[in-house]
């Protein structure tokens, strides 16, 4: 199958495209919460709506940046998807603010 005309290989011998850490932001990780329990976390550059934070119960406001995160497993090991995210300030989730 052709190439389409945007894309194009690097030549050989040339240097590797500088890796642009944002673009890792967002993507989810795995962190371990103080109870031991394991969380998909993301890190967002600003929220489209407002969301309450769990941590300290006030609002994420529109256009804040934010850290969603859900349980990678939950009870019984059924996973629980989108209806367990919660979205937290990121002050909330770096100090610890976590669900037990």
């Amino acid at each position: 199958m052709p190439r389409s005309r945007g894309s194009r290989k690097r030549p050989w011998g040339d240097p590797h495209p500088r890796l642009e850490e944002a673009r890792l932001h967002g993507i989810p990780r795995s962190e371990t919460g103080p109870d031991g329990t394991s969380f998909h976390v993301q890190h967002l550059h600003a929220a489209t709506k407002q969301y309450l934070c769990p941590g300290c119960l006030h609002a994420v406001e529109v256009g804040m940046s934010q850290v969603v995160v859900w349980p990678e497993e939950s009870a019984f090991g059924v996973p629980s998807g989108p209806d367990a995210r919660r979205h937290w300030h990121t002050s909330c989730w770096n100090r610890r603010l976590r669900p037990s």
